[in-house]
């Protein structure tokens, strides 16, 4: 674990310095195989990465970034309710310093998946609707983080059993963006219409054209 953390560190010094090199992200991907940190690595590194900068300014890049990557290990640890405190807080730090309106909807999007976590899925909804509007106005309806945040507030919908509302959304926009832009088997494709197949088979009003 300390051999990643140098990397880190080394990777964010020489992004300061140079512009070079994957910086902050460091503390959360391996580059030798590409995949994300988990599990106890991920925590241990979000809690390496927090320590290392919580000495910076405020208003410091990394270290708003590094209380998120903090956030974030914790609620993938199934630790949600230390998660949700510190995810606010990054929230908070992002909303008052970022010129950027894109570590705005992450930091939203990481939310409320946590809230969701901790059962107050009502609060979350809220969150997810707001967060796929700015993506359709900032970025449009056929981009694949639209999409994805498409699918995250249908997912919540169908929590809720808003079937109506789902199966709306699903029919009329997010599938058919979907598979135009992205193709009719990327993966987002497919779990919106597992999300339309849910909304249909629980939706009281059904009729057979539906299913």
């Amino acid at each position: 674990l300390s051999c990643l953390v140098r990397q880190a560190e080394a990777a964010v010094k020489e992004e300061e310095e140079w512009h070079t090199g994957k910086g902050m992200l460091k503390w959360q991907r391996c580059y030798d195989c590409g995949q994300q940190f988990h599990g106890a690595v991920r925590l241990a590194l979000g809690w390496g990465c927090w320590k290392t900068y919580l000495g910076r300014p405020e208003s410091d890049t990394v270290r708003c970034v590094a209380i998120g990557i903090l956030g974030n290990g914790l609620d993938e640890s199934k630790r949600p309710e230390e998660a949700l405190p510190v995810l606010e807080a990054y929230l908070k730090l992002v909303r008052r310093y970022s010129a950027d309106e894109t570590p705005i909807l992450s930091a939203q999007s990481n939310l409320a998946n946590c809230l969701n976590n901790v059962g107050r899925r009502d609060e979350a909804l809220v969150l997810e609707r707001e967060v796929f509007a700015r993506c359709v106005a900032t970025l449009g309806v056929s981009h694949e983080a639209t999409i994805l945040s498409g699918s995250n507030l249908v997912g919540s919908m169908n929590t809720l059993e808003l079937w109506d509302e789902s199966k709306l959304l699903l029919r009329d926009q997010l599938l058919p963006d979907a598979r135009r832009s992205l193709g009719a088997d990327h993966d987002l494709a497919l779990m919106l219409n597992r999300n339309l197949a849910i909304a249909l088979v629980n939706q009281p009003e059904r009729t057979r054209g539906d299913l």
